[in-house]
């Protein structure tokens, strides 16, 4: 009941916003610079491909938190259909990926206040950041949805400005030092495809981390009232917040400032009204993704709080780690979570040039699972479940053919982490977590065991 009361602490302004400012990530703002200079203008088609695919997981998703209106996570239905080993590897590796996308936004923050503070080591404003999150974090519910709030009326803001304004300077063919704005540069400097095929396929690791954490929308729907309304409003959006958000800004940014023209290692955002000699719209730009990343740090850590929380009430974590205080906060696991997100501080410190695509290259896999044990879910209960389905009023369209669909996009998407030389080693490194949860269920259960069959010899013996 008090996890309830907690999710049930934001209201359903605060659920809108976070779920369109769950559109825009530090993957849009941070990571478009290097999927541009990797692919070109086909970033379009790579972001079409990737949103589509995330649109029908989501339907996915939709469909099975709408078929049994008790579920609150994707964990209580992977329990239900694949059984509790699942549950319990998906709910600890969804937490891990939450703290490998707070790892990511802390980097993000180190790269951005660099902007104006050149000499300040990456890693200071990342170790600041997150000390103000977990004060924050540790006061009341209702505190954290108005500050997400606020953070994503920012993010929708600046990017429909963007392209208002980028609009405006495209028609009056406003000149930058690459040359005169307008939509001839999506295709003036060596096509669409630039880069060949290579390129368009190597960009997708970075495409798909942008739409990590998507899924957080049909989860936080989830806990409304009245769910049947808002869980398919929710999810019927994405494809219009691709359009706006990613596939509109891009447009926009690759018109006026040529994408061979674009640094892969700076925000493109910035990066487009520096060249166009607006020095204080630079600034108010860097202002923008820098409360995005400090945003999507700050879900990052009320989220994996919140799992940690719900793992430890069904016995899968530390019993402290479910412990609540007097204003209904976990303060144990947030002091856990954020304990770990600290990592990434170390991180900056000790390779500041290669943490970023590391950490988004583990988070990128651990996100593949975490979508392909929803779409197995979902043709498990289409299977086993065809009376449930047959009422559901939000079905998956094209089933089974979405489903197959979708695993084999993510399968592809692994194979691109194994083509690239910097996200290969994430390839290799993540399955070790797999692996040590799979020892440590082991070790639980038989553990519990054990300790039945103790209680039962004392039942005999009595």
């Amino acid at each position: 009941m008090q996890e309830q009361t907690l999710s049930r602490g934001l209201k359903n302004r605060h659920v809108q916003l976070i779920a369109i400012g769950g559109a825009i990530g530090t993957g849009l703002f941070l990571g478009a610079g290097k999927s541009i200079h990797l692919a070109g203008p086909s970033i379009l088609f790579a972001y079409l491909i990737t949103g589509v695919i995330c649109f029908l997981i989501m339907r996915a998703l939709g469909e099975l938190l709408l078929s049994n209106l008790k579920y609150h996570s994707f964990v209580d239905f992977v329990r239900d259909y694949i059984g509790n080993m699942a549950a319990f590897i998906t709910g600890w590796t969804y937490w891990f990926c939450w703290i490998s996308i707070a790892m990511a936004d802390l980097t993000a923050v180190g790269l951005y206040t660099q902007f104006w503070f050149p000499s300040v080591p990456q890693w200071m404003p990342g170790l600041i950041a997150l000390v103000v999150l977990l004060i924050m974090n540790l006061a009341t519910v209702k505190l954290f949805g108005e500050m997400e709030f606020w953070f994503a009326l920012i993010k929708v803001i600046a990017i429909v400005g963007l392209i208002i304004i980028g609009i405006f300077m495209i028609i009056k063919g406003f000149s930058t030092d690459s040359g005169a704005s307008s939509f001839g540069n999506l295709w003036g400097h060596g096509g669409m495809f630039p880069n060949g095929m290579n390129g368009f396929i190597l960009s997708f690791q970075m495409v798909v981390f942008a739409f990590v954490g998507i899924e957080l929308v049909g989860l936080t729907a989830g806990e409304t009232e009245d769910p049947e309304r808002v869980i398919p409003k929710a999810i019927n959006n994405i494809p219009i917040r691709v359009l706006i958000f990613y596939i509109g800004a891009l447009i926009v940014i690759m018109s006026i400032y040529p994408w061979n023209a674009i640094n892969p290692a700076k925000s493109p955002f910035v990066q487009v009204f520096v060249a166009v000699g607006i020095a204080a719209a630079a600034g108010i730009i860097n202002f923008v993704v820098l409360t995005s990343a400090a945003s999507a740090c700050n879900s990052a850590v009320f989220s994996t709080s919140r799992m940690v929380y719900a793992l430890a009430k069904d016995k899968n974590a530390p019993v402290p780690f479910g412990k609540l205080t007097t204003r209904q906060v976990p303060s144990n696991a947030l002091f856990f979570s954020t304990v770990v997100i600290l990592i990434a501080v170390i991180l900056n410190y000790v390779m500041p040039e290669g943490v970023f695509t590391l950490i988004t290259s583990i988070s990128t896999v651990c996100f593949i699972y975490i979508w392909g044990i929803i779409v197995i879910s979902h043709l498990k209960y289409r299977k086993t479940r065809p009376d449930l389905a047959k009422v559901n009023k939000f079905k998956l369209p094209l089933y089974p053919f979405s489903n197959y669909l979708i695993l084999v996009f993510l399968a592809f998407v692994l194979v691109v982490l194994a083509l690239a030389e910097d996200t290969r080693v994430a390839l290799f490194v993540t399955p070790v977590w797999f692996i040590m949860l799979i020892a440590i269920y082991k070790m639980m259960t038989k553990r519990a065991d054990y300790a039945d069959q103790a209680d039962d010899r004392k039942v005999a013996g009595n």
